[in-house]
């Protein structure tokens, strides 16, 4: 969005240049990650990264009321989850935001979903150097929004994740670490902060008390856990023979509780009110649908990576659902092929990345990731044989 770069980075595009990158990011984890990259980053101007913080304040000071506090509770009334109460803070928010056109024609961030979950945290910051390293970026973009430096980002996840507690003893949960799609995530962690993945069949419960057995045999006790486990994959998987159970009560801090995938998510939708928040609504709580519902979408509350959702809506599917309760309608927002590419543009979405800052209680924007889409939605189904598509990160104008 910022012409200049953009023109410059197409013109001195090649696929020599995208191909040294993805080895690069290959070679530094020795893993290659299975999704798409694109083969370019957004920039970013100041305007519109002003609007992006904005709407993350406006939204994130919502998410923080006592208000929405209690009614996100009722997220875990589900009959399908089996999820204690954590009252705790939420310790991460990722907001994602369509860039798209206003009616006055005029850029805006729209609000898509939000998640009290964290992903992708240190993959990004490797992703940004790798571009920053092969194409040769103007060094006055970032894509820290706040204008952190590598360094301090890399501090403050250690700072919040890891802390005083020896590492060994921080554990990042998955289910299957090795078989996750973003895994080159959990590998950069390692090496950024030194914690390692861990399958959440390996836990040992004793008590309430969790373990693991580390290279050497040895029995090592959990004090921290960051958790990546998504609950609703985790109950599909009946065959994984398990010790410790999410209801359990155990002795130990939770550096993301899994709570919060539910409380934080497409849920609190209908709770938000927002010029960058399209309207929402509980399928089960509407006496009568909009008249223009064609300008809606489908979305069920309890799923992951776009799965189940429906742009096309009518009132005989909508009619035809038995589990209301698990859905939600929202406007549809114009989003704006606006990224420039070797062919057609490219839409976009930018997820906004927060940490909860233990020291000041609120959340800091810390960094971004960005995904590009030539089809009808965002995902690999919808961008088969295209390219200049899939994963990305947005460089920033830095404030002066």
């Amino acid at each position: 969005m910022i012409r200049r770069y953009r023109e410059l980075f197409n013109t001195q595009f090649s696929g020599e240049k995208y191909n040294e990158f993805l080895k690069d990011i290959s070679e530094s984890v020795n893993h290659t990650p299975p999704f798409r990259i694109s083969e370019t980053p957004i920039f970013v101007d100041r305007i519109f990264k002003e609007k992006l913080l904005q709407a993350c304040s406006e939204i994130l000071t919502q998410v923080s009321s006592s208000e929405f506090m209690e009614a996100s509770k009722s997220a875990l009334n589900h009959p399908s989850l089996n999820m204690p109460l954590y009252e705790k803070p939420c310790r991460f928010i990722q907001l994602d935001f369509g860039i798209c056109e206003d009616e006055h024609g005029v850029l805006s961030p729209q609000l898509i979903e939000l998640q009290g979950f964290p992903s992708l945290y240190f993959y990004q910051e490797l992703l940004g150097s790798m571009y920053q390293k092969h194409f040769k970026l103007d060094p006055q973009l970032s894509i820290f929004p706040q204008n952190l430096t590598t360094k301090e980002y890399i501090d403050l996840l250690q700072k919040e994740i890891v802390g005083d507690t020896p590492a060994e003893q921080v554990v990042l949960l998955e289910i299957e670490p090795e078989t996750q799609t973003t895994r080159i995530d959990f590998l950069c962690a390692e090496k950024m902060i030194g914690i390692k993945e861990l399958c959440i069949t390996e836990l040992i419960k004793e008590g309430k008390g969790l373990f693991y057995l580390n290279a050497e045999g040895r029995k090592i006790k959990i004090l921290k856990i960051f958790n990546r486990v998504i609950f609703d994959e985790l109950n599909q998987r009946s065959d994984l023979k398990r010790s410790f159970r999410f209801s359990d009560e155990v002795d130990v801090e939770w550096i993301g509780h899994p709570t919060w995938f539910f409380r934080i998510s497409k849920h609190s939708l209908p709770l938000l009110k927002s010029d960058y928040v399209p309207e929402s609504y509980y399928l089960d709580q509407l006496e009568e649908y909009p008249e223009d519902l064609d300008q809606f979408v489908l979305k069920p509350l309890f799923s992951f990576a776009g799965s189940g959702v429906n742009l096309h809506l009518s009132k005989d599917l909508l009619d035809g659902i038995s589990d209301r309760s698990n859905y939600i309608i929202q406007r549809k927002v114009s989003y704006k092929s606006i990224i420039e590419t070797k062919d057609e543009p490219a839409k976009c979405e930018i997820r906004m990345m927060s940490v909860l800052n233990s020291e000041t209680g609120k959340f800091d924007i810390v960094c971004n990731l960005a995904r590009l889409t030539k089809g009808e939605m965002v995902g690999v189904k919808y961008n088969k044989n295209k390219e200049w598509v899939g994963g990305s990160v947005a460089f920033f104008e830095k404030d002066d």
